[in-house]
Order: C-alpha cells, then structure tokens, then sequence
C-alpha cells in the first residue's frame, strides 16, 4: 500500500482585516468568538480555549511555523487553506502570502476555494451579504493566472503527477464548473507549462458528488457536514432532563453510518473530523454534536486509514477537518479539556500505515 499524505484543513481567519473590523467590530477574528463562547447547559464544553500554541495570529511567520511544526510531529503531511477570492478580491489572504513568502517553512500545501457568498450566518442573518461571489469566465481567467503565478508554481505546492491540485467548496454555486474546469486546465497546460490540474470538488452539504460529471479529478468526503444529519432523538434529550430542545446532533452514529458507507464508483479521499460545536458562533442556536471524544476519533481515523486504498502512488490523500476551526468546536490543536488528545490519537492512527 502507498504510504498516505494527511491533510488538515487551516482557517486563516485568525488576523484583523479591515472587512472584519466594518462588518464584526473592530479587532475581530475567529478568537473573538472563541472567547466569549459560553457553556449552555451542565457538562458543555465551552469555551474552549488553546493551550500549547495560545492565541495565534496567522501573519506571524512563528506562529505559521509552531502550528506546522505540531502538524508534522503528529504525522499530518500538510495542509489545505482555505482561500477566499471574490472577483480578484482576496480576503484573509495574509496567511497564505505569509506563508508562500517564508521559503524556509517546510509544509507541502495545497488550497482549497471556499467560494460562497460571505453573509451574517454567523450570528443568524444569512440572508444579508457581506461579500458576493459572481462568476464570469474572464475572473475564472484572472484567478487561475494568480494561483499558477504565485501558488502552483511553489515547489511545496501538493501536485499529483506534477499537476497542482486544487479544490473548490460548493459546487452548486458555479453556473457551468465544467467549463471553468476546461478553461482552468487549458490556461496552466498553455500558458504555465504545468503537465495539468488536478481538480478536486468538495462533497458540501451532505450532496454525494461524482467528479467525473464535472470532468474533474476526485472528491473529498466533508466530514463535518455528514456528522451533523445525524440528530438526538427528542425522546433522548426529554429522559436526560432538558428542558430547552438544543440542536444536538448524534456524532457517535454519525461515524458508525460514515464508517459503513460503501465505496463509490468515482475517486473519493476519505476525511475525518474531531468534533463539532459551534455555539461559539451562534450561541443558542447554534449546533452541537454529543459523543465525540478523542478515542472515537481515533476509531474512526483508523478505520479510514486501514480500509482506504490509493488509487495510484500519489492519489492518497486522507482529509481531517480540521487543524483550527475553533469557533467551531472541530480542531486537533491542543486545547484545556483534551491537551493532545486528539493530535496522539491522528499519530497513533496514521502509524497504522506505516
């Protein structure tokens, strides 16, 4: 078996951004919402809180370089940030310049276009837009020159075959993918000398997504939204004496189900996640998923690690989402309750493969 690539997602919304400050207050990041998260009910695990790495601001080459180094001392190979564009507007984008300006940081990186609309859904008011994305052939042009020219050209960019790999979040969302993907692969084949692309679309909103409709490469699995379509019977949280109906969600049968799901016929990287709550962002109305712990994590990374087969020497990528959403509750970084559980029990996984 070929040995895997592990790849985490990153957030960078951890640095002020002058959007940030009009739309959220001044000094916003995803810390400001971790710190005044507050615990709903006996037992709720909130705030939760850094430790070995504290609170990070991602356009410190330090900061970039302790996170990776945790990373890889825990046997994650590299990692996927999240990449905002919006018409050749770029937001949160110091992170990732950071990081393709410090040479001497030594972690393999691809990204990963997190192409919605940016809206108020953080506190409830989705309907308001902060930030549209529109899609025209002459921005899929722009963008796909900006990341050939800065980002696919570094040589710690993750490629398969010599070809970049690149992802993008919500399919739904393009008029025509097919023909962005078609227009992408021509441009960075003609104009880059790149051998080709390797395109990836991500399975958002619990929507199974074939590649190959879209003349794309592979799929990545989204753990964290398959975990949330498994709710708390009512029954359940009525015996354990809750008066107010919060919106649990099962995360202990959403892996048995996740672990059981039969392979599909088109390319799918599998991916994992460590824990899900994001009442930090929504408070009340926010949702948590009951029955995570570091040992299922590890049953279910296991599980992934031991039955996945690559399908060629560099198609072997396994996904855990993520290493930093802590507003969300989902992280492996090293926080008050858990210290390094979870990063112990990605090693300890991983190792299976070795």
């Amino acid at each position: 078996m070929s040995k895997l690539r592990p790849i985490a997602f990153v957030l960078p919304q951890y640095h002020p951004i002058p959007e940030n400050d009009v739309w959220w207050g001044k000094g916003f990041t995803e810390w400001t919402n971790v710190t005044r998260a507050k615990p709903l009910f006996k037992g709720h695990y909130q705030p939760q809180l850094p430790t070995d790495l504290g609170f990070y601001d991602l356009r410190l080459p330090e900061a970039r370089k302790a996170q990776a180094d945790l990373a890889k001392e825990y046997g994650i190979h590299g990692f996927c940030y999240y990449h905002y564009w919006f018409n050749g507007k770029r937001l949160l984008d110091e992170p990732i310049d950071g990081m393709l300006a410090q040479k001497d940081l030594d972690m393999p990186f691809m990204l990963c276009w997190a192409n919605e609309n940016w809206t108020r859904r953080w506190d409830g008011k989705e309907n308001e837009v902060l930030m549209k994305q529109e899609y025209r052939l002459d921005d899929d042009m722009e963008h796909i020159r900006w990341l050939c020219e800065n980002v696919f050209s570094d040589e710690r960019c993750i490629k398969v075959n010599g070809c970049p790999v690149f992802s993008v979040y919500d399919h739904r969302q393009f008029p025509d993918l097919k023909q962005t993907g078609e227009l992408w692969r021509q441009i960075a084949k003609e104009e880059y000398g790149f051998p080709n692309l390797y395109l990836i679309v991500i399975e958002s909103f619990n929507r199974s997504v074939d590649p190959n409709a879209y003349d794309f490469d592979a799929t990545i699995e989204f753990s964290p939204h398959m975990v949330l379509k498994q709710r708390v019977p009512k029954s359940f949280l009525e015996k354990k004496g809750f008066k107010k109906t919060f919106d649990f969600r099962d995360f202990k049968s959403a892996v048995s189900t996740i672990m059981s799901r039969p392979k599909p016929d088109f390319k799918l990287f599998r991916c994992v996640t460590p824990s899900w709550d994001n009442t930090a962002r929504k408070g009340k109305e926010g949702t948590i998923c009951i029955g995570s712990s570091p040992e299922l994590y590890y049953k279910w990374l296991h599980h992934i690690v031991t039955h996945f087969k690559p399908y060629s020497k560099e198609e072997n990528f396994v996904f855990i989402n993520a290493m930093n959403e802590w507003a969300e509750g989902n992280h492996l970084e090293p926080c008050i309750k858990y210290g390094r559980a979870y990063l112990e029990a990605t090693k300890k996984a991983l190792e299976q493969n070795d």
